[in-house]
């Protein structure tokens, strides 16, 4: 999807660079939790951004070095595992008021559509299902490199952006502001930061 990476001193190796042959790389990757980040940004009373992420989450990759458009990826996130590094905030954020967590623990991302559009960028295209609402969205990646730890395992890295309209998933919770405006904005800026180990 680093995209906000855990970085871990045990897997500092020599990579191979971006921009290398990708054909060796095809195959079947597990996303590894423990340093990748699914990150998100959102304008808080209109004048400074909040971050948080999802601690919990599972994912795959099937990359096509050959053809890049046959490539995909999965996503699944326990919303139950939204960290903001504020207790309340992230009470709130499980609630009815946002991401109801009882009704609708998981959001899914499947993608339908791969493309390479030069150098080490790619955009995979799929549809993102929250709160029982599924719609497309895109998401722009960069190709960081490969790798194979101090463990044997190959590893690929990937960073990737997009934003939506939380509005559009049902999202709709505010509160105006005296000044002008609103406390929470609906436009949210998503971020990857993956590592991915290929299957054996």
């Amino acid at each position: 999807m680093g995209i906000f990476g855990r970085k871990d001193s045990t897997l500092e190796t020599t990579a191979a660079p971006a921009g290398a042959d990708l054909t060796a790389l095809t195959g079947d990757y597990t996303i590894d939790p423990a340093h990748t980040t699914i990150g998100f940004t959102a304008r808080h009373a209109m004048v400074t951004n909040v971050k948080g992420s999802f601690d919990d989450f599972t994912g795959t990759l099937h990359l096509d070095g050959t053809d890049p458009g046959k490539s995909t990826a999965t996503l699944d996130v326990k919303m139950e595992s939204i960290d903001t590094g504020n207790a309340d905030r992230d009470g709130h954020l499980k609630s009815s008021d946002f991401f109801k967590t009882d009704e609708f623990p998981t959001m899914t991302f499947r993608s339908t559509k791969a493309e390479a559009l030069g150098g080490d960028e790619y955009r995979i295209t799929g549809d993102l299902s929250l709160l029982g609402v599924t719609k497309p969205i895109s998401i722009d990646l960069e190709f960081n490199g490969a790798a194979k730890d101090p463990f044997g395992n190959e590893r690929v890295g990937f960073e990737g952006r997009t934003e939506i309209l939380r509005s559009e998933w049902g999202l709709t919770w505010n509160a105006a502001l005296e000044t002008g405006g609103v406390l929470v904005s609906d436009k949210i800026k998503l971020n990857f930061d993956i590592s991915a180990i290929k299957n054996a």
